[in-house]
């Protein structure tokens, strides 16, 4: 199984040690802050972050303006119902940058929202339900109206399965934030 065929997946990073909670709280009131002052729209579709993105997108004020809806799609039969192609999580498996652009591509055109996160992958154990599970190993994308980056991180052993979320809602608010200004 080839998870990326050609697909362009960009490798990023976390910061080390431990999750600073405070800090990726305020990015996520910075990003939502920027997405209404832009007027742009967001939603998810999230299987590994189980909609820890969207909670923290709606903890500051005014983000119904902004948060469109959102998936947590656990299950391979979620994303399937949600509208990514059973044949991508045939051919690629469920783990893959083609998935996280999948998921990406259908919430946002599910909501018509100008921006759509997908996220897929495992943190600390192996997915009994799917061989190309890969501890650690987290896939996400981005779509806009230009098109979707999709991009792969290597997730560090964390204390916790809260931990795991909030350190990949850290990388992904990295992501958006540097990509927010270009896309208005």
């Amino acid at each position: 199984m080839n998870r990326n065929d050609g697909l362009t997946v960009t490798e990023v990073r976390g910061a080390g040690g431990a999750v600073d909670v405070a800090a990726v709280r305020e990015k996520y009131r910075t990003l939502t802050l920027l997405l209404i002052e832009r007027g742009l729209t967001i939603t998810t579709m999230e299987s590994c972050v189980s909609g820890q993105l969207a909670s923290l997108i709606t903890d500051t004020e005014g983000s119904s303006a902004v948060l469109k809806g959102a998936f947590v799609t656990y299950s391979n039969e979620a994303k399937i119902r949600q509208g990514v192609d059973p044949a991508i999580l045939e051919k690629y498996g469920v783990y893959s940058g083609q998935t996280a652009v999948a998921m990406a591509a259908a919430c946002r055109e599910a909501y018509a929202a100008d921006l759509g996160i997908g996220v897929t992958g495992s943190f600390g154990n192996v997915d009994l339900n799917n061989a190309d599970s890969v501890p650690g190993e987290v896939y996400f994308a981005v779509s806009t109206e230009s098109g979707t980056a999709a991009y792969h991180c290597t997730v560090p052993a964390q204390p916790s399965r809260l931990s795991y979320k909030l350190y990949m809602a850290d990388v992904i608010a990295d992501r958006l934030l540097a990509m927010i200004p270009s896309a208005a």
